[in-house]
């Protein structure tokens, strides 16, 4: 694997200073880069709300402290289990909480629907009547509580009549048809009210268009991408005007990190879901239109010198979701200049880099590295330290540093 740069990483010397009491492993936030990222979004948002995306925190006070930013309104959850938990803490900045994926937890349902302050804060991801029918049976909804409902709308892109499928495989809500036959249904069943719609393009949002290393498929990457936002701004305007013929929608949410400027020019979109270029992970690394400041870390000890231009962490092996490969792995990113070894990558209680750095680091000496994606970083440890300037300035306990792990 080739080594990692340190560009973007100027803020390191005054982390390290920061945490040089602190006991390694830990993770860090940098709240200038955090506030920066944040900064930046809300601009790229041209005026339309950002509702951050709690997958990529997973830290009920970080989740906090975004909507507390200017141009940050509400949240958008993974599991209803947190979503109840988070609309508790009232740690959503005082916004409403879209649970951006469908449940089938019926105790958390049944609670959902009891309780009144929480029915008229959540609000529950739908894309079939077979869902329809499910919070029915778990839920039983009254028409003097209605559960909140949105709709999601598939906006992958399909190419050579579906024989190619490009995105993530979500919705079969496709275009308006579907859209409105599905708010109709909705319509039809007391005790469910429909508030918004959702369309997530993973393959825009989430496909770094400068891969390092690879110029001829950046260039299809972009071109599949352009093409992709033509086609999508068209259904998704068509799809939204349908269902708002028979619901008061109040919102319609569209987009992620890498994409929310493309995706707030389209006039349909009402709020954008951002939340990993908060943290800025590696994988935003890859993007040409914009590079967030790296705001998350975490440092590992070195434990072993097996061997000249070896040095080994104990740990490591923080690897991201996704199609398994290199760029899942955490990237050390200081000291400049270590890499893995192909045939050990990171491990799961030990990981050897090499690389020319390596003979200047020693037992005890410490490697910073920045995690592939964003919030799966905080399923690996109990507290985020948080750094302003070179001053370790307190803590915040992540999901798991609360005692939760909602997946």
């Amino acid at each position: 694997m080739n080594a990692p740069t340190a560009s973007g990483l100027t803020a390191l010397p005054g982390l390290a200073r920061a945490t040089a009491a602190l006991e390694p492993p830990f993770a860090v936030v940098d709240l200038a880069a955090f506030r920066a990222n944040a900064d930046a979004l809300t601009r790229r948002a041209l005026g339309k709300p950002v509702r951050v995306a709690s997958k990529s925190l997973r830290c009920a006070g970080l989740l906090n402290e975004a909507g507390r930013q200017p141009g940050f309104r509400g949240v958008l959850a993974y599991t209803l289990a947190e979503a109840l938990w988070l609309a508790e803490k009232d740690e959503a900045g005082g916004g409403d909480i879209v649970v951006a994926y469908p449940t089938a937890d019926r105790s958390a349902l049944r609670r959902l629907a009891d309780e009144e302050h929480l029915a008229r804060r959540v609000t529950l991801m739908v894309d079939s009547e077979e869902h329809l029918e499910f919070l029915r049976s778990a839920a039983a909804p009254v028409p003097e509580r209605p559960l909140r409902l949105c709709l999601e709308l598939d906006v992958s892109l399909r190419l050579f009549g579906g024989r190619v499928h490009i995105g993530a495989r979500r919705s079969p809500v496709r275009g308006p048809a579907d859209a409105l036959a599905l708010a109709r249904a909705v319509a039809g069943r007391p005790g469910f009210r429909l508030v918004g719609m959702m369309a997530y393009e993973s393959q825009i949002a989430g496909i770094g268009d400068a891969p390092p290393g690879a110029p001829l498929r950046g260039l299809a990457v972009r071109a599949m991408q352009r093409g992709s936002a033509a086609e999508l701004a068209g259904r998704r305007a068509a799809a939204v005007a349908a269902v708002r013929s028979v619901a008061d929608l109040e919102f319609v949410n569209g987009g992620g990190t890498g994409s929310v400027e493309r995706t707030a020019a389209e006039p349909a979109v009402t709020e954008i879901a951002a939340g990993s270029g908060l943290y800025g992970p590696v994988l935003f690394d890859a993007y040409r239109g914009f590079r967030p400041r790296p705001a998350a870390y975490f440092v590992l000890p070195v434990v072993r010198r097996p061997g000249r231009a070896v040095a080994t962490v104990l740990g490591g092996g923080w690897v991201a979701s996704g199609v398994p490969g290199w760029d899942r792995l955490p990237r050390p990113a200081f000291p400049a200049g270590l890499s893995y070894r192909r045939l050990e990558g990171a491990g799961e209680v030990q990981t050897p880099l090499t690389g020319r750095a390596a003979d200047g680091l020693g037992i005890g000496d410490r490697v910073w590295f920045r995690h592939a994606k964003a919030g799966e970083l905080a399923e690996h440890v109990n507290v985020f330290h948080l750094v302003a300037g070179d001053r370790l300035v307190g803590e915040m306990p992540t999901y798991r540093g609360e005692g939760f792990a909602f997946l």
